[in-house]
């Protein structure tokens, strides 16, 4: 899926306008309006449109920017490798392109890379590592092509994502990584070594002494060849001596190291377990004043965000995460996830007066752009997200309970801690507005929203019987209850109050070599059940045949029509037949043009994710009118009857009584 950046502009210049307040809750100041930003010194968003190069830098200037009412994302700090201005603010480091795309299956073309990189800058994520060169003529070409186009992207108001390059703790690795991400304007060398007992031992077949040499060449080679912004990982340093990490992390410092990366590499560590490994290190590092603590988490034990954010609370300024989470084993922090608790929490939840800045974390990311990036990324790694995925999943803002449903349509604020269209999701009228989605645990009220909003506005006993009907539907099928299936049950349900017939239950047999069987259950006016079981030349003839016996009708199918409501093998069938009485002369109509009698016809619809039942329902449907127009044709010949007697009763007590006035009094 390619998103166009048109499309994402119209997603941001919408997004504000469906903001959620309600009593003791407000939205973040990353989801306000324009014009509850102003002290915040906020920028727009931009959009590859309107973009004029002058010597080495591609401004880009946006096509919403005069928006009033525009979801902004707030002004970062200058970036400066190793030191960040405010104390509060947190970097994000996207890895999807490289530790992402090493999920089995996800291989990325340099276009595909190209594209997604691109996006993530119009996400806002202060650093973006475009792959791993070493790894390949293609990996190389694909990280060079972001640094030298997205790494010389400047916005409107300053900002340029860095670009990174992965590589192993040794010259090769480092010039290559430095040869592809040299071109950008702010371009970072990423460097790693194993430092758990077992990584050295099983892995490298180091002593720490040699890993701790290997470390420090690695960042004094990659600081010869010009580059100022150095990142160090100990690699598994959640499962490494922390006495041996101040060692290393304290040398790699020394010889020029800017940011240290902490990897909770095997997604072993609780949250406050690594939350407390961060503060350690900062206090235990010689020279932890002079650089960025970063945090990368793996979700082995589901713990990802939670340890990345448990890293914030205790120090780590820097945030490495992905798209949708994706990465290797059980994936990454996922960058969604960790975004939007900072937009959402990160004013209060990690505010502490003893730090520096308070504690009042916050992130430039604009959140509009979350839902677009992570389509774009679904579709070119093909790695689709479970529904239920927290803010980007299918699931993540619908609703079927009934009891959420009724707190949706009266406030939204109830069950959506954030709006849909703060991430780019743009959900408008569908779903009520809501998120609703119709299925077997929804309630009346729902229901009842719902078809108001298709332009039925049913009386309670009307309502009732759809209500009830939809249930008998929900319950058989899955993905919901669509418009027009909703439609179709109200079409099922006209002329069903006071019914004098009802189908309580049906059972088929069938099939090539068998003779089709029917066994039909039916409640009459009395509301006794009887029940028939009959032969046919298929199971809807069957079914008919029942049916005739129980009620005692003979008629003549005239016409039957199955159509299907929605696509799918789950999807609401409707039935609709044409019944008329079999040598009625009660029922026979005349033609003004021709003068001839004809039949009088009736005509009955139902619904139902079986056939079977919805041709019984339609044809009971249609019984029933022929019935009734039969008691109302008795009721009124007999009323006819009644007044044409009355009149030769009245004479007869009038000439008794000997006064016409009191015969009639008495009548």
């Amino acid at each position: 899926m390619k998103v166009h950046s048109a499309t994402l502009a119209a997603w941001v210049a919408t997004a504000s306008l469906f903001n959620y307040s309600c009593e003791g809750f407000t939205t973040s100041h990353a989801f306000a309006p324009k014009k509850l930003q102003k002290s915040y010194a906020s920028i727009s968003p931009t959009t590859v449109t309107g973009a004029v190069r002058s010597t080495s830098t591609l401004l880009l200037k946006s096509s919403i920017s005069d928006t009033t009412n525009v979801v902004e994302r707030r002004k970062r700090p200058e970036y400066i490798p190793g030191h960040i201005p405010d104390p509060n603010y947190v970097r994000i480091f996207d890895t999807t392109l490289r530790d992402g795309e090493q999920s089995p299956g996800a291989t990325l073309t340099s276009d595909e890379k190209l594209e997604i990189a691109q996006n993530l800058a119009k996400l806002g994520v202060d650093i973006i590592e475009a792959g791993f060169p070493i790894a390949s003529p293609d990996d190389f070409a694909a990280v060079k092509q972001i640094a030298d186009v997205v790494g010389n992207a400047v916005f409107e108001d300053g900002y340029v994502p860095v670009i990174a390059g992965l590589s192993r703790a040794n010259e090769r690795d480092i010039q290559r990584a430095w040869d592809a991400v040299k071109g950008a304007k702010l371009p970072r060398i990423h460097t790693f070594i194993a430092t758990s007992p077992i990584h050295m031992t099983s892995k490298l077949n180091k002593t720490p002494d040699e890993v701790v040499e290997i470390a420090v060449n690695a960042v004094k080679f990659a600081k010869s060849l010009g580059c100022d912004d150095i990142e160090f990982s100990p690699e598994d340093a959640g499962r490494s001596e922390p006495e041996f990490l101040y060692r290393i992390l304290s040398e790699v410092i020394e010889a020029g190291a800017t940011t240290l990366n902490i990897p909770d590499t095997t997604g072993w560590n609780m949250p406050w377990e690594f939350g407390s490994l961060i503060s350690k290190l900062k206090a235990n590092v010689k020279g932890a004043d002079r650089v960025v603590f970063s945090t990368h988490c793996q979700n082995d034990l589901g713990l990802a965000t939670a340890n990345s954010l448990a890293g914030a609370l205790n120090g780590a300024r820097q945030l490495e995460c992905t798209i949708n989470g994706i990465g290797e084993r059980a994936g990454n922090a996922s960058l969604e996830e960790i975004v939007m608790s900072l937009a959402l929490k990160g004013q209060d939840t990690f505010e502490d007066p003893s730090k520096e800045g308070g504690g009042k974390l916050y992130t430039a990311i604009n959140p509009v752009y979350i839902h677009p990036t992570s389509r774009m990324v679904t579709e070119y790694t093909g790695m689709k997200c479970q529904p239920h995925k927290a803010i980007v999943g299918a699931n993540a803002f619908q609703h079927e309970s009934g009891i959420h449903q009724d707190g949706m349509i009266k406030n939204k604020g109830t069950y959506e801690i954030m709006s849909p269209e703060s991430i780019g999701l743009m959900r408008g009228d569908a779903q009520s507005g809501a998120g609703i989605v119709l299925g077997k645990h929804s309630g009346r009220n729902a229901v009842g929203t719902r078809l108001r909003e298709l332009g039925y506005d049913l009386d309670m006993e009307k309502l009732n019987s759809v209500f009830q009907r939809f249930k008998q539907v929900a319950e058989r099928k899955k993905g919901g209850v669509e418009d027009e299936e909703l439609e179709a049950l109200v079409a099922d349900q006209a002329g069903i109050t006071g019914a004098l017939w009802s189908v309580s239950g049906l059972q088929v047999t069938t099939g090539m070599h068998g003779i089709p069987t029917a066994t039909v259950k039916m409640i009459g006016p009395d509301g006794v059940e009887r029940y028939v079981a009959t032969t046919g030349t298929g199971p809807v003839d069957a079914v008919y045949k029942a049916i005739d016996q129980i009620i005692g009708v003979t008629v003549e199918l005239e016409d039957y029509a199955l159509n299907s409501v929605s696509d799918g093998i789950d999807a609401l069938a409707t039935t609709r037949v044409v019944v008329c009485p079999k040598k009625d002369v009660e029922s026979m109509k005349i033609s003004v043009q021709t003068d001839s009698s004809y039949s009088r016809t009736f005509s009955g619809t139902g619904s139902d994710t079986d056939i079977v039942v919805s041709s019984a329902r339609a044809y009971v449907s249609a019984v029933n009118k022929l019935l009734a127009y039969n008691m109302r044709r008795r009721e009124r010949l007999e009323g006819e009857n009644g007044a044409a007697a009355a009149p030769a009763a009245t004479e007869k007590k009038a000439t008794n009584d000997g006064t016409a006035g009191n015969a009639i009094l008495v009548e």
